[in-house]
Parts: C-alpha cells; sequence; structure tokens
C-alpha cells in the first residue's frame, strides 16, 4: 500500500510539473485533502488560490490526491510545500513529513471548531448512538472516514467505538472507506446504513448536493473539534515563509494597500470554503489531537483479550507518561 502511494505521487507530480523544492520562491505546491470530488474542491479553492499567487508572487499550483496519506507523503517528500490539513492528518504530517502548523481556519460563524457525526437516511430506525448500540451492527454496511481523518476516524473512533468497545471491523457486516462526500451520499441513496461526516460537510452538502442532504438524519455529535491548521513545509526558507504568513493572516481583513472593495472579495472567497479569516497558529493546536489518539490507542490496549496483564500495565505506563507530559506542555500554553 505504502509503495502504491508513493508510485502515485510521484506519478502526478510528473504529470502536473511539480518541483521539489519553494525555497527559489517561484512555485508553490499547495496540498488540499479529499474531504469531496477534487472538482468541487477545486471551484471553491481556485479562486483563494489565485488571489495568493498574485499577492505572494509564487506560481501557486493545487496538489490534489486521492486520499489524505497523498498529501502527507506529498509534503514528505517535499512534492507539497504548503497544505490544509485536518487535525489528525496535520499530526502525520508533522511528525513523518517535516510539517509545521503556521495558521489555523476559523468558522465563518467565528466558532473556535466543528464537529463529527453519525449519519443515517432519514427513515433509518436508528435515532441515537444507543440505538445503534441496542441494535448491533452485524447486518449493518458502515461507511467510516479517511483512515488519516480527524472527523472521519479518530473523533468517532474513541468516542464511539473505544469507549463501547467495539471493534468496527468485527461490529459491522461491511466497512468501507471513503471521503465525508462519498459517505454522505452514500448514506442518502442508502447505498451504506451509516458513516461518519461533520458538521462543515453537511453545511457543504446543503450547497452542493441539498436534495441529498434531506435524505440524511444525524444520530450523534461528537464534542467540539479545533478547527484545521494550515501547515508548511518547516525547512522553507525564511522568505518564503514570511509572505505565506502574511498573506495568510492578512486575508479578509482591513489592512495598508487593500481597498474596502478588495476586501468585499477576500470575505465571499472565504466564505465560499466556509470560513472567516485565519488566525495565527503553531503545533501546539494538536495537544488535544495527540491525547485523544492515546486516550485511544490506551482503551483499546486494556480491552485487548491477547495481552498479558504485564504487557497491558507496560503499554499503559508508556501512553501515561506521554499523556502526562501532553498535559505538562497543554498547562504552560
Amino acid at each position: 500500500m505504502f509503495k502504491k502511494t508513493i508510485a502515485a505521487i510521484a506519478m502526478m507530480g510528473a504529470a502536473l510539473g511539480i518541483v521539489q523544492k519553494a525555497e527559489a520562491a517561484d512555485v508553490l505546491n499547495f496540498g488540499i485533502i479529499s474531504t469531496e470530488s477534487s472538482s468541487n474542491l477545486k471551484t471553491v479553492w481556485d479562486p483563494f488560490l489565485a488571489d495568493m499567487a498574485t499577492q505572494t508572487g509564487f506560481e501557486v499550483k493545487a496538489f490534489f490526491a486521492p486520499d489524505y496519506a497523498g498529501i502527507i507523503e506529498g509534503m514528505r517528500f517535499k512534492q507539497v510545500d504548503v497544505a490544509w490539513y485536518g487535525n489528525k492528518s496535520a499530526m502525520e504530517a508533522v511528525d513523518r513529513a517535516g510539517g509545521e502548523i503556521f495558521a489555523q481556519t476559523v468558522a465563518a460563524d467565528g466558532s473556535a471548531g466543528y464537529y463529527s457525526h453519525l449519519i443515517v437516511p432519514t427513515d433509518s430506525p436508528l435515532n441515537s448512538l444507543e440505538d445503534l448500540l441496542k441494535h448491533g451492527g452485524s447486518d449493518l454496511v458502515f461507511g467510516s472516514g479517511d483512515p488519516n481523518s480527524t472527523s472521519g476516524t479518530l473523533v468517532p473512533g474513541y468516542y464511539v467505538f473505544a469507549l463501547n468497545n467495539i471493534d468496527p471491523k468485527t461490529y459491522f457486516k461491511t466497512v468501507l472507506n471513503a471521503n465525508h462526500e462519498a459517505n454522505a451520499l452514500a448514506v442518502a441513496n442508502k447505498q451504506v446504513d451509516i458513516a461518519t461526516n461533520n458538521s462543515e460537510n453537511l453545511g457543504r452538502l446543503k450547497v452542493t448536493k441539498p436534495d441529498a442532504l434531506e435524505k440524511i438524519k444525524v444520530i450523534w455529535t461528537s464534542p467540539i473539534i479545533p478547527s484545521d491548521p494550515i501547515v508548511w513545509r518547516k525547512d522553507l526558507d525564511d522568505a518564503s515563509k514570511e509572505k505565506l504568513k502574511a498573506f495568510f493572516l492578512g486575508y479578509g481583513t482591513k489592512r495598508d494597500g487593500f481597498s474596502d472593495e478588495q476586501v468585499a472579495k477576500e470575505t465571499e472567497v472565504l466564505a465560499a470554503l466556509q470560513w472567516a479569516p485565519f488566525k495565527a497558529s503553531n503545533d501546539d493546536q494538536l495537544i488535544p489531537i495527540r491525547q485523544l489518539d492515546l486516550f485511544k490507542k490506551k482503551t483499546q490496549i486494556l480491552a485487548d483479550e491477547g495481552l498479558s496483564a504485564d504487557e497491558k500495565t507496560k503499554a499503559v505506563a508508556e501512553i501515561d507518561a506521554k499523556l502526562k507530559a501532553l498535559e505538562g506542555k497543554s498547562k504552560t500554553n
């Protein structure tokens, strides 16, 4: 699977004429995670990337991949310079692809984040998580998210499954992985019985596929998830970083040299992305995501009947040490 992903990235890089480094401040390859179809994403991202090119002087190229791993690996192999990630995929990019968070999206309504959901067809007898647990999943087809998705996999993986000692692979009749849009349409068309999604994508569906949205019912909502980060390659040159930071943190705000009309147009571009102006951020944004990932692993270890008591004790102690370190770091921020 890993070799196939790398080969696919290499082919995409060759096809798109992607360069390996943006140090010369000429070409910047911007990665966009596959939350929905590339054609839909291009519609809302192209105006933003065009403004980025105009204001920074980069030749900005969009980098799409069939899954989140493609964007992570693209950054690892210096074929992606900056990317929009979810928190889980950003954690992977920071840990193994030389990424660094420098900005964070803000929801159009100013809220601090978004929510993961479980969705079903409107006529499903399931109306809550309790209904699902009572019904069982042996006769249900489940649409899970991308393995590197925060709202599609990590968050429901902990709150829905780990806390209830459920392994989706054995709990459900069939488990399928897809992006948010594909999962929503599969539920609307009754191709799956239940699926993960999130509040942002259901908001997008209201614009792109309103008829499908009417056929979908939310039966579970997670605690709030921090808004998505923007990540650059840590080894980009300082001049390029300064240009990018100025662009992202200024975009859609009143600033010298930009007319009210131009700012209003930028606000419309952000609104199409379901965002307000960005705010500064850093890798500490990932602390709650790291904690959630560790809590999930700890819960799975404790429920693993194949491990001895000593093995569990050792593994849990290692996780607890990491959680304690993260807690200490969180208190200093």
